[in-house]
């Protein structure tokens, strides 16, 4: 079975600098041999469908910084997979909203000069699916599948949930986020709870998720 490392949604270019070596040190520290990147790995602000910071940087600097912060992350994990989120889809829905063909568009591997990373809807290893996790929670989503789930999304929950089926262990597990809260793409949540810095490690049927200490 793969020892499986999962980072938390970037959202790039408003990730931490800090969770970058917090990722390295725990892949090294738990002897993964599998990255997945559990989606939203760019954060599409100044295209989004809902209002954007009009002081924000433009699309074009956006989406040019968060190319620039991905760079290290595929330089230091090169052979990843990556779960598309609602916000790396932002671009692809926008081309169908204007009725052009996808025949238009660049995949999101050129886009982001990220050519050795493999992107998938949903992925499963050794019996644990790995999706965004739109709609639902991870336990949720396990008790439907009746099967190990690892998801995003839910920028401020960090867990893990255990169950047991009749002939099975199964467990659903919040990855957690890499975000800067502060940044004023996230100005939206400033009342909700903050988010839960973590990333998760999945060894054979043992699932951890693993905090990131605040300084």
């Amino acid at each position: 079975m793969k020892k499986v490392f999962i980072v938390g949604d970037l959202h790039a270019p408003f990730d931490l600098d800090s969770y970058f070596s917090f990722c390295k040190a725990q892949y090294k520290k738990y002897n993964c041999n599998a990255v997945v990147f559990i989606g939203d790995v760019i954060d599409s602000h100044a295209s989004s469908y809902h209002e954007s910071d009009p002081d924000g940087m433009s699309a074009g600097n956006e989406l040019e910084d968060a190319v620039r912060r991905l760079k290290r992350w595929h330089d230091a994990f090169p052979k990843a997979d990556v779960i598309l989120g609602n916000h790396d889809r932002i671009a692809a829905r926008k081309i169908a909203s204007a009725g052009l063909s996808k025949k238009w568009s660049k995949s999101l591997k050129e886009v982001l000069e990220v050519p050795t990373w493999t992107f998938h809807t949903k992925l499963e290893i050794d019996n644990v699916v790995y999706i965004h996790g739109e709609g639902a929670t991870a336990r949720t989503k396990a008790t439907q599948l009746g099967k190990s789930v690892v998801q995003g999304h839910r920028h401020t929950e960090s867990y893990v949930w255990n169950h047991t089926l009749e002939d099975k262990n199964i467990f659903g597990m919040q990855v957690g986020t890499g975000v800067d809260g502060n940044s004023y793409a996230f100005e939206y949540a400033k009342h909700f709870l903050p988010p839960a810095i973590s990333c998760g490690v999945v060894l054979g049927k043992q699932a951890m998720v693993i905090p990131m200490e605040k300084k």
